[in-house]
């Protein structure tokens, strides 16, 4: 097995590959405004540095967010794509599953992540490798209290701290590849199927198409005289 995973749906740009037992390289830069430009150099590094090259690859484990609607797809697109371009499997895993999985807790937690808005991406977690329900996006001051009440990890849990009293300050903040490869290879190797590398927008795109918005036709050049 070689797995590369790729991650862009937080502000962490980040990519890893992984043997089927360890990983063998990641690169991880936090920059929301780069996801583009930042993504296919660290994919290249991470190879360059495993030794490896793109005919080793069996297969691609993309993060499906939830995340923002631009920086998302970044990340489906370049491993959709690479994974044709080398006719292999491309599977998607949630993004909070892999700052879950890295967290290593065993007690149930809440992970959160920055939505914009003043809002955030949440999901609750009976420990870091089992998910209970699907993610939410919401404001955190009005989050179930029960929700409140847990351990948090997240750069959202640290945004809004107020609202998450029992943030755990050294978990990590962003998604990463590594722990979303690790993930991946883990549940492979168990003969789970992973999911289809299908976004998870939760909301609307921030650009919308104004109310009242009126396509203007330029009308249609005269006719010639045969």
């Amino acid at each position: 097995m070689l797995l590369l995973a790729l991650d862009t749906a937080t502000p962490a740009v980040t990519a890893a590959l992984h043997d089927g037992t360890r990983v063998l390289a990641a690169g991880d830069t936090v920059d929301a405004r780069r996801h583009g430009e930042l993504l296919l150099p660290t994919v290249d590094r991470v190879f360059a540095e495993a030794g490896r090259t793109l005919a080793d690859l069996t297969g691609v484990v993309v993060g499906v967010g939830p995340g923002p609607y631009t920086g998302l797809r970044v990340g489906l697109a370049t491993g959709t794509a690479l994974a044709a371009a080398r006719s292999v499997p491309v599977h998607g895993l949630c993004s909070l599953d892999s700052l879950a999985y890295a967290s290593g807790l065993t007690e149930p937690f809440v992970v959160a992540t920055d939505a914009r808005r003043r809002e955030v991406y949440w999901a609750r977690y009976e420990d870091a490798r089992h998910r209970t329900g699907e993610p939410e996006v919401g404001r955190p001051g009005e989050l179930p209290a029960d929700i409140l009440a847990l351990p948090a990890v997240g750069a959202g849990a640290v945004q809004y701290g107020e609202d998450f009293p029992r943030l755990l300050t050294d978990a990590p903040l962003h998604a990463s590849a590594a722990a979303l490869a690790s993930l991946a290879a883990e549940r492979l190797a168990a003969g789970e199927e992973l999911a289809a590398p299908s976004p998870l927008y939760l909301r609307r795109p921030d650009a919308q198409v104004p109310a009242g918005y009126k396509v203007v036709t330029p009308p249609a050049p005269p006719a010639r005289d045969s």
